[in-house]
């Protein structure tokens, strides 16, 4: 039997599933193969179906790495439901008898799931646990948190291509909803993926409507968006940059009528919960939320995603859209936009470089240590805030230089290159921040384009997409303009004199852009392109 045939016989014996979404069977193929695979898939696609499906024809426990508990048991729950396994996980919430019975059905090859918190596998008893059952597949969930590009980076996820080889090396399936070329690429080396398939599948949601609406005046902006939340039908979500904002929206829409509430991490984690589970129960009409009301929401019937001010990137601001209309049927996102709510991202974008006289200080303070220090000790050493040293370590980890152990200490790698790899990691910050400033850009372009709004979200991720879409606001009135000719074609590895390689990306009328690896995203004239011979195709 192919391996084909072997994966759609396991989704429908195993998972119920007559048949598989974009994606689903080309990366179990690639796993079930033996490679390293990166499956890039919009949430909602189903990617937990690609390791649920390999799990079943691999030999050998499956190990599943996820950042929230609420995710962890919402996937133990389903596949308890299924017949692909048994599964359990283990984080800081369970008892220590329930984690010690976990790791006793692991052992004796009764448990073919086990999921984890990235912090777990930060402590050595349980990393010598899971290698001495011989997982055959490692998965990280939620992989660009693993990435210093990405919108909601978590150190944790810094040391899983470590752990991987201390495992025995199981082959490696990293699961996203949302990552650029430049996150892709981060995720591929921090995780030490080799030889890795990378799928990018079904990135395309055509029954969200999407729409920006420009004003010029703040207040006339704010009326216009709650004006928007009382007359559309919900359920329906709204980010805001604020936990005030989150506040006054919940309490104006609730004078308003509606079932109405606020959502931010601000809120004791009790009435977090209670917002969350009204919401996923259909009590609640909206939620005006922060980005704090993220992963973990899984409700198919989300009929609007609307924001208040414009995201970091535009690989927030997808992900956060993805969350409406999961059931196939009609969704709308409107971004409620004046040019000036981009000035606080960049100003965030600008802030978040460390300083190399931070990364020397902090590595030749741990390189003073004869022995692991705990990071406690080098902040009082560096009078460093704690943000500030967590960013130093960060970059230094990154950069070969700190090693992080268990129990919050540090340790140097090589004290004779200290000075070398502060050098690369200031290098790295500076590439970081530019690529920052200029994804915010990209969320500028979106919001002010007059072509093909999914087609330029589609372009910034990577697919192709030479079609007018028909359900988005530009489409609507007519003043799209699509036009993908140009001297290279999209995806093209192109280098410049002075900005070295980098992928294009688009083309917008007489613009086109550029993704250079060095210093971000890059709009540039056509015409001069041509006539300067700026670009040239790398081989």
């Amino acid at each position: 039997m192919s391996t084909a045939e072997d994966i759609r016989r396991a989704a429908r014996e195993a998972l119920g599933f007559d048949e598989l979404r974009p994606g689903q069977a080309e990366a179990a193929a690639a796993v079930v193969g033996g490679s390293d695979t990166l499956a890039v898939m919009p949430t909602g696609s189903g990617k937990s179906a690609v390791y649920q499906i390999a799990a079943v024809l691999l030999d050998g426990p499956t190990i599943v790495v996820s950042p929230l508990v609420a995710l962890q048991r919402d996937q133990v729950e389903a596949i308890a439901a299924q017949r692909s396994g048994a599964a359990a996980l283990v984080n800081a919430t369970i008892s220590e008898g329930r984690r010690r019975e976990a790791f006793e059905r692991l052992a004796s090859g009764d448990l073919e799931f086990l999921f984890l918190a990235p912090e777990q596998l930060a402590k050595e008893e349980t990393v010598a646990a899971v290698a001495a059952a011989r997982p055959s597949l490692f998965v990280v969930d939620e992989a660009h948190l693993v990435s210093s590009w990405g919108h909601d980076f978590r150190p944790d996820y810094l040391r899983l291509g470590g752990v991987r080889d201390a495992l025995g090396g199981p082959t490696l399936l990293a699961l996203t909803a949302t990552a650029a070329p430049p996150v892709r690429e981060d995720i591929l080396v921090k995780l030490g993926m080799r030889d890795a398939a990378v799928l990018v599948r079904g990135f395309d949601r055509p029954n969200i409507h999407l729409a920006v609406e420009p004003h010029h005046d703040a207040d006339r902006k704010d009326a216009a968006l709650r004006e928007r939340l009382a007359a559309d039908p919900g359920p329906g979500l709204v980010y805001v940059p604020t936990r005030r904002e989150a506040e006054e929206i919940g309490a104006d829409l609730r004078d308003a009528g509606l079932r109405a509430a606020a959502y931010h991490a601000g809120l004791p984690g009790k009435e977090r919960r209670v917002v969350q589970d009204a919401f996923l129960a259909g009590e609640l009409d909206v939620v005006a939320a922060t980005t704090a009301f993220g992963m973990g929401i899984d409700k198919p019937d989300v009929r609007y995603v609307h924001h208040a001010a414009p995201s970091e990137s535009l690989d927030a601001y997808y992900q956060e859209i993805g969350r409406a209309g999961r059931d196939g049927e009609p969704a709308r996102a409107v971004l409620f936009y004046r040019q000036e709510d981009l000035g606080i991202r960049r100003f965030f974008a600008a802030g978040g470089k460390v300083r190399e006289e931070d990364l020397a200080e902090v590595g030749e303070a741990v390189a003073d240590h004869d022995a692991p220090v705990s990071e406690g000790e080098i902040r009082a050493e560096t009078g460093l805030s704690g943000r500030k040293l967590t960013q130093a370590v960060n970059a230094l980890e990154e950069a070969d230089a700190v090693r992080r152990l268990p129990h919050d200490r540090l340790e140097v790698v090589d004290a004779g290159r200290v000075e070398e790899a502060v050098g690369e990691a200031a290098h790295d910050g500076e590439v970081a921040a530019r690529i920052e400033r200029s994804r915010v850009e990209m969320m500028r372009q979106y919001a002010e384009t007059t072509d093909c709004r999914r087609q330029f979200l589609l372009n910034y991720f990577g697919e192709e997409y030479e079609r007018r879409c028909g359900n988005c606001d530009n489409c609507d009135r007519g003043t799209t303009t699509i036009d993908a000719e140009g001297p290279f074609a999209l995806n093209t590895r192109v280098r410049h004199a002075l900005w070295g390689e980098g992928l294009v990306l688009r083309y917008e009328g007489a613009t086109m852009t550029v993704l250079f690896d060095e210093v971000g995203y890059k709009s540039l004239s056509v015409e001069v392109v041509e006539s300067a011979g700026l670009l040239e195709e790398v081989g």
